[in-house]
């Protein structure tokens, strides 16, 4: 995706993005688990076999200060907060934002938890898997507002143990817990796509195993 049309998708979906986060963090104090619903698998495979198998580039030059996070999303409450709150169940929060209580399963290996400090907040393509498929050539506002998306199935709440097991890894090096593999798959996609990201061989293939198979 060019980057003036890159720029324009990102300012136009801002007020939803606005509209969503106020009604989340507005509401009735408690949430359900809603990582955006991705791309179907059809669409996702259409997406992939449009995207050339292209090699990573300026890998030595990445540097995750580049990619700012957390922002406010409303009010007080910032991305981290914001997710946390939007992927647990009956979670309650004071009037800084924070998670009071609640309880949250990690998609990725099925680990839960009631305490969400345990929890880090994943970026599904990793910031550095994004700097070298292209995202090196962004302004820092777009590498924020690709770091701190909520509107796009980018970020969500797992256990500290995956995201650590995960890394920078694409699909090609590692992948979560086979029930959850379709999803992840598809919202790989998606998010590669609609930020006009590229994919390498090995990634390209590892991807249409997957979504093959859902």
């Amino acid at each position: 995706m060019p980057k003036t049309r890159l720029l324009h998708a990102l300012c136009a979906s801002a007020g939803a993005v606005f509209l969503a986060a106020t009604a989340l963090l507005t509401g009735s104090g408690t949430a359900q688990a809603a990582l955006p619903t991705p791309i179907s698998a059809s669409t996702a495979r259409t997406y992939l076999s449009s995207m050339t198998a292209t090699a990573e580039t300026h890998a030595s030059s990445y540097d995750r200060d580049l990619f700012p996070t957390w922002i406010t999303i409303s009010g007080t409450c910032d991305t981290r907060e914001y997710v946390i709150k939007r992927d647990g169940s009956d979670v309650v929060t004071d009037s800084s934002c924070k998670a009071t209580s609640g309880s949250w399963s990690s998609p990725y290996d099925g680990v839960t938890t009631t305490n969400p400090s345990t929890f880090d907040i994943d970026h599904l393509v990793p910031l550095s898997e994004a700097w070298d498929s292209g995202a090196w050539a962004w302004t820092t506002a777009q590498r924020q507002a690709f770091a701190n998306d909520v509107t796009r199935p980018q970020l969500l709440a797992v256990s500290a143990s995956s995201n650590r097991s995960k890394g920078d890894d694409d699909p090609a090096e590692w992948l979560p817990q086979a029930s959850y593999r379709c999803t992840y798959a598809r919202a790989w996609v998606q998010v590669k796509h609609y930020y006009g990201l590229t994919v390498d061989s090995a990634e390209k293939s590892a991807l249409s195993s997957i979504l093959n198979g859902c």
